[in-house]
């Protein structure tokens, strides 16, 4: 973080700024009323979600108020130095430059704890890779991505869950979709929608020549159903055989599922399970959380002042990241770094690019804040 950063952090809390804070101060002092009220807590669905919005405003709200009192005994101190008593003056002189420390720090944790609650995220994320321009080449590489996302998933614990795969007959993916469940997933992936070029020599190519082909992920929060909320009569559900590669029917009852989100167009088809109601509950989820990143997207475009522009658009045909086999090197064009080592890379290696799309997000972070 450059200087002319650390300095903006550890300024004063004035202007807009100290009037959301005080904002929130109020509302955890009303939350902290309703906790206390008999009627809330008889209300488990409404109590727990008082206890949620408590939980995370707590700690700003707590940073806020230390800040206030610093600010305080600063005044007072610089008001004893003005005094006519020797000894006062004395005393409030002693008191103002480490007061004046512990002022710049108090800023700073504000600012650093409004910086870290806008990438905490859903502790569940759902991945969707799709084979884009390239043929069975492409299908190939996204294979190779849900397994460089399985491996880095693997090396940190983090579990997951295919919800729905269309492969190809040559073992690639047309389209994969699946969970993740880990602590920080969506802080930790978010980075990773876009669009993932790869420049190689295909297995299927007989000159040896190197060809160009494209993937998209997305990367979404898992939604809560409690945070969505989706009408019956707004969906059509239809159902019909799965189908494996080339299309060949896997089974003969209709297990599979396409539900049709009539008021924004949305469509999930699952057909990974052999059970009807487990494909509806696994296209419900993927259904939620494509209406909600849908919704964000809309509402970060009106509030552009808190968007993070690492991470664009969001559009998922945005180039992103280019995995050159020659060259043995891959590119982030978002934040032109370039390192080497694929091989490493693609077997889930990848924590020192995450970390540098993260430093760099937090940087563009603190000029919008």
């Amino acid at each position: 973080m450059s200087d002319h950063d650390q300095s903006f952090l550890e300024a004063p809390i004035e202007g807009k700024l100290f009037e959301n804070l005080s904002a929130k101060e109020q509302r955890f002092v009303e939350l902290e009323e309703l906790i206390g009220d008999p009627d809330t807590q008889n209300d488990r669905a409404k109590f727990q979600e008082i206890l949620k919005e408590h939980g995370m405003t707590a700690t700003i709200v707590g940073n806020f108020r230390e800040y206030k009192r610093v600010v305080s005994e600063l005044a007072e101190a610089r008001e004893l130095a003005e005094g006519d008593d020797p000894e006062m003056r004395e005393l409030g002189l002693a008191e103002i430059e480490p007061l004046e420390v512990a002022g710049r720090q108090s800023a700073r944790d504000i600012r650093i704890t409004i910086l870290d609650q806008q990438v905490e995220g859903a502790d569940a994320v759902i991945f969707e890779i799709r084979a884009g321009a390239g043929g069975d080449e492409a299908a190939l590489f996204a294979s190779d991505l849900f397994k460089m996302y399985s491996l880095y998933c693997e090396k940190h614990r983090f579990k997951i869950e295919v919800l729905e795969e269309n492969q190809t007959d040559l073992g690639g993916y047309k389209e994969i979709i699946f969970g993740v469940k880990g602590k920080g997933a969506y802080s930790r992936f978010c980075f990773e929608s876009g669009g993932h070029r790869v420049q190689r020599v295909p297995t299927t190519e007989t000159q040896g020549r190197i060809h160009t082909s494209a993937v998209t992920v997305a990367v979404m929060p898992e939604v809560e159903e409690t945070e969505v909320e989706i009408a019956d009569k707004d969906l059509r559900i239809d159902t019909f055989c799965a189908s494996g590669p080339g299309g060949q029917k896997v089974n003969k009852t209709a297990s599979a599922v396409r539900i049709t989100h009539i008021p924004t167009g949305v469509v999930v088809s699952i057909q990974d399970e052999k059970s009807q109601h487990k494909n509806k509950s696994k296209a419900m989820r993927v259904l939620r959380s494509r209406i909600k990143e849908a919704d964000d997207r809309q509402r970060h475009e009106k509030e552009a002042t808190l968007r993070r522009t690492l991470i664009g658009s969001g559009d998922r045909s945005d180039r992103i990241r280019t995995y050159n086999y020659p060259q043995n090197r891959i590119t982030d064009h978002r934040i032109g770094v370039s390192v080497h080592g694929l091989e490493r890379f693609m077997a889930g290696e990848i924590d020192d690019l995450l970390f540098q799309l993260e430093a760099h997000d937090r940087e563009e972070r603190v000029q919008n804040l």
